[in-house]
């Protein structure tokens, strides 16, 4: 009887099933995003006849719909990251938003083919056995908590960004190696000690390293704008002595104790290998050099040249040669994966976007006139600046913000009455935040590379960045006084 009765109940109410339930949150999540995708098409339609912004081109009312869509569905993941990046590809050129070179930046920019290359070599760090060595070589240095290979992991990667300038390389040749040491430890996917030394890589590869030149896209880009629009020429020592202590070496530090309290666990000892004595194979000696010609070009580009894109790429194509044998084409076939390089792509657009159209500098000086900044007012003016910075990070991410910034600049310098080089130097602490992991696109690969979940990044970035306001940004105000800088 008892089992008719289990029979009948089951009969009855099938709809309060698993199974029922999620079928009916996948159809309202299709409905939802169909939805979206309509509303967007219609805003864009009636634009062209009753532009958003009046007094200006329809363009960059089209451009400020199809941005918010973008920024808005890749934060609250309305929609998945390269789902969301191929609309904005679709609607920018089925619409004319922009033309086709703007909205494609992306694949022709130095950056994107910096990614592609740092792909392959992430590959070929995991497929030559690399990635097992390095973990092995933690394992064998008798670290006796997870504290401590979150704290390696970080500053290996703090000390990575002197010698090798760029995010996203970091990303994806420490990314790897983390996935291993956790594999080691016993941190299978979906355990706190996994996504921790994840985010350790993630945040480690790109906030504290802003404050070091040229270590990011950021720097680069202020150092390039404030020399070609001012005349500013920005010095590795000064930039390093003005941002680093507090915004490097502090940040560092809380981010370590942060992730901790976070993602907390604990290292099982029947979980750790024991280190081989074996020697390295003719593929790892053959990318132990490329690697490390690798960085040295990274290092010596002051001298040669050469950009570190096009570095990362003869890395990448070295390591495919049949002549080095590091990477078969079938792992780069299968490992190479597309999802992060599409979403780097459409960041780029995104920027370029905001930059072509004139979005980025409307809404500056949008901001600038509500505010009425007074000279003679130093630390509310910082304030003021610092959370326009902030707001415009929000729009364009942080990347793409010192080529919005940056034109204006010198408008801000005379409404505040701060020093240009003071205006220009607090775009730094505004770059160096991230409160949204959408706001870093290397944040965002490493995450993809280790299948973190946006909720678990926003955790550790909201906390981050609230610490950041409270904490760290006034007692950085307080060292630039004590250098004469504020």
């Amino acid at each position: 009887m008892g089992d008719l009765k289990a029979v009948r109940v089951d009969a009855e109410g099938p709809s309060h099933s698993p199974a029922r339930r999620s079928l009916h949150a996948r159809y309202g999540e299709l409905i939802g995003s169909g939805l979206l995708i309509l509303w967007v098409v219609a805003a864009l339609v009636l634009t062209r006849y009753v532009p958003l912004i009046r007094g200006y081109p329809v363009a960059m009312s089209q451009a400020a719909i199809l941005v918010f869509f973008t920024v808005c569905s890749w934060a609250l993941g309305l929609l998945k990251e390269p789902v969301t990046t191929l609309l904005f590809f679709l609607l920018a050129m089925l619409f004319s938003v922009a033309p086709a070179q703007t909205v494609f930046a992306g694949f022709s920019s130095p950056a994107w083919w910096l990614v592609f290359g740092g792909a392959i070599t992430g590959v070929a760090v995991r497929v030559t056995g690399l990635a097992g060595r390095f973990s092995n070589f933690l394992l064998a240095a008798r670290i006796e908590t997870y504290g401590h290979y979150v704290a390696a992991l970080a500053l290996g990667a703090v000390a990575l960004a002197f010698v090798m300038p760029s995010t996203t390389g970091r990303v994806l040749l420490l990314t790897p190696l983390a996935l291993t040491l956790a594999d080691r430890l016993g941190f299978e996917a979906g355990r706190r000690g996994r996504t921790g030394l994840v985010m350790a890589v993630a945040a480690g590869s790109y906030m504290p390293p802003t404050t070091i030149l040229p270590a990011n896209i950021p720097n680069s880009v202020l150092l390039g704008a404030a020399q070609s629009l001012y005349g500013v020429h920005l010095h590795y020592g000064p930039y390093f002595l003005l941002h680093f202590p507090v915004l490097g070496a502090l940040k560092t530090v809380i981010l370590v104790w942060l992730i901790c309290r976070l993602f907390p666990d604990r290292i099982e000892r029947s979980c750790r290998p024991q280190q081989n004595g074996e020697r390295l194979s003719r593929r790892e000696w053959a990318l132990a050099v490329i690697l490390g010609l690798s960085l040295l070009c990274y290092a010596t580009d002051f001298w040669h040249g050469i950009s570190p894109a096009w570095v990362s790429l003869a890395a990448g194509v070295a390591c495919l040669l049949p002549q080095t044998g590091i990477v078969p084409v079938k792992d780069f076939t299968d490992q190479v994966h597309l999802t992060p390089l599409v979403y780097v792509a459409g960041f780029l657009g995104l920027g370029a976007l905001i930059s072509e159209s004139g979005l980025g500098g409307w809404a500056a000086g949008l901001l600038l006139q509500w505010l009425h900044m007074t000279p003679g007012h130093a630390l509310a003016n910082t304030i003021w600046l610092e959370l326009i910075g902030g707001f415009i990070g929000l729009l364009t991410t942080l990347p793409g913000l010192p080529a919005v910034l940056t034109p204006v600049a010198g408008q801000f310098a005379h409404a505040s009455g701060l020093p240009l080089y003071t205006v220009l130097m607090l775009q730094v602490p505004v770059f160096s935040t991230v409160f949204l992991p959408y706001q870093s696109p290397p944040m965002m690969i490493a995450m993809h590379m280790g299948g973190v979940s946006l909720r678990d990044g926003t955790r550790l970035c909201v906390s981050l960045g609230a610490i950041t306001v409270v904490a760290l940004l006034p007692l950085d105000w307080t060292w630039w006084r004590l250098l004469g800088v504020l």
